[in-house]
């Protein structure tokens, strides 16, 4: 929320820029200047580099700061062994070349979005999902696993549904993603946390569904560039509450939501719209307006590296601030594309979101859980929850002080680097999840 909240870039001034993305731009010439860009960065020709991008993108991304981050890489994931093939994509007008990046400590994808005469608007380094196999199973596991859809017909969504074993019925758990196109494991680098939750949760007695967003299975359903935070997530989160409630074996009265930075978000409206949800579960969970959070976290990681907030930092902080008031005007045209090339109406469906407010209203019960080591959703996130529900009997706190946003343990200050760490969900969080929900 990656992974700044909204995309685990390692640093969000590579976003992509704003205005609208012109269309018709023709293969194979945006592939071949972006491989020309990543041989250029190689070499340390960040001049050159520069020189492939359009105006706004080499206003906001100045060659001394595009050197910066560049050169970071190999602190964070070791030096580079080569790439992948690379692939092109339409999204909202613009296209997209996405090329994977080996490292010695970690893979990457470098994105890159190009308009009609061929400049680089947008630019972003981020994990690449892990390409190994989630393991099976074990036969002796006291659950099982399943395929099951969310939703009917073509538009329908790929989960899993993880069952324990025995004769129920079982309280169950949706499982709602964070920011981004997203797996049904929440894969993040090589980390799955929504792999971890759901078979944590089933060997305790809990069914779990995860399944696959509709912006990762199904990006052609944003084409138009007209769509809200509720179609991106909302409605699906309810269609799997819906068929969990349907399943043989599961309690109806007893079917709770887990969302996760965004996701826990969203949950209070999730639980409002369907009106079956018996109580939230939320983690990371943004409490403020989603575009002040942004500007805020890019300030954040901007000082990670060395403690402060250099001129070419600065400027493409204020560049960014300038996409944020851009996308809040109402003038703006709902289906331009803005920050992170994403539409202006789109960010504020999700900025207008007021997730404390919609939990006051939806009154349920709530386990509201916070690592003291997250860099993306923070301690003002967290004392926002304390402050309007420390009072309510029907909510629990829990504050871990070694988990990051992924709810993995580390030491020292939080990092984007973590995520391309190997780990797991904390298994005192998960007892914590399991032991909530068989209280109510």
């Amino acid at each position: 929320m990656r992974r700044t909240l909204l995309s685990l870039v390692l640093t969000a001034c590579l976003a992509a820029t704003a205005g609208a993305l012109a269309q018709d731009a023709t293969p194979p010439t945006p592939t071949t200047i972006a491989s020309q860009a990543l041989d250029h960065l190689n070499a340390g020709e960040y001049a050159q580099v520069e020189q492939l991008f359009g105006a706004q993108m080499a206003a906001a991304v100045p060659e001394d700061k595009l050197k910066s981050v560049w050169e970071s890489l190999p602190g964070m994931v070791g030096a580079a062994t080569g790439r992948g093939e690379a692939q092109t994509a339409e999204q909202n007008g613009a296209t997209l070349v996405m090329i994977p990046l080996h490292f010695e400590k970690g893979e990457m994808l470098a994105k890159f979005a190009f308009d009609a005469e061929g400049k680089i608007v947008g630019f972003l380094i981020q994990p690449a999902p892990t390409a190994e196999a989630v393991p099976p199973v074990a036969a002796d596991a006291p659950f099982t696993e399943q395929d099951v859809s969310v939703g009917d017909g073509e538009r329908a969504l790929p989960g899993t549904l993880a069952m324990p074993k025995g004769d129920g019925p079982f309280p169950a758990v949706v499982l709602v993603h964070g920011s981004g196109p997203q797996d049904r494991n929440e894969t993040i680098g090589p980390n799955r946390p929504f792999l971890d939750i759901a078979r944590g949760l089933a060997a305790q007695g809990i069914a779990v569904l995860r399944y696959e967003k509709r912006t990762k299975a199904r990006p052609q359903d944003f084409a138009s560039g007209e769509f809200t935070v509720d179609d991106e997530t909302t409605n699906d989160a309810v269609l799997a509450v819906d068929a969990l409630r349907k399943t043989a074996g599961i309690d109806p009265n007893r079917v709770f939501v887990l969302g996760h930075s965004q996701g826990g978000m969203m949950a209070p409206r999730i639980a409002a719209v369907s009106g079956h949800v018996d109580g939230l579960i939320l983690l990371a969970a943004p409490s403020r307006p989603l575009l002040d959070i942004l500007i805020e976290q890019n300030r954040r990681l901007a000082a990670l590296n060395d403690g402060k907030i250099d001129d070419a930092e600065r400027a493409a902080i204020a560049s960014l601030t300038a996409q944020v008031r851009q996308t809040r005007d109402p003038l703006t045209p709902a289906t331009t594309a803005t920050l992170l090339g994403q539409p202006a109406g789109y960010w504020r469906s999700a900025d207008s979101v007021n997730a404390v407010a919609e939990a006051e209203q939806v009154k349920l019960p709530m386990l509201i859980l916070q690592g003291a080591r997250d860099i993306q959703v923070v301690d003002a996130d967290w004392q926002n929850w304390r402050e309007a529900f420390h009072a309510d009997p029907k909510v629990t706190f829990k504050l871990y002080p070694a988990l990051n946003h992924l709810g993995i343990a580390g030491e020292g200050e939080g990092s984007l680097a973590e995520y391309q760490q190997p780990g797991h969900v904390d298994a005192t969080l998960i007892n914590d999840v399991a032991s909530w929900i068989k209280a109510h």
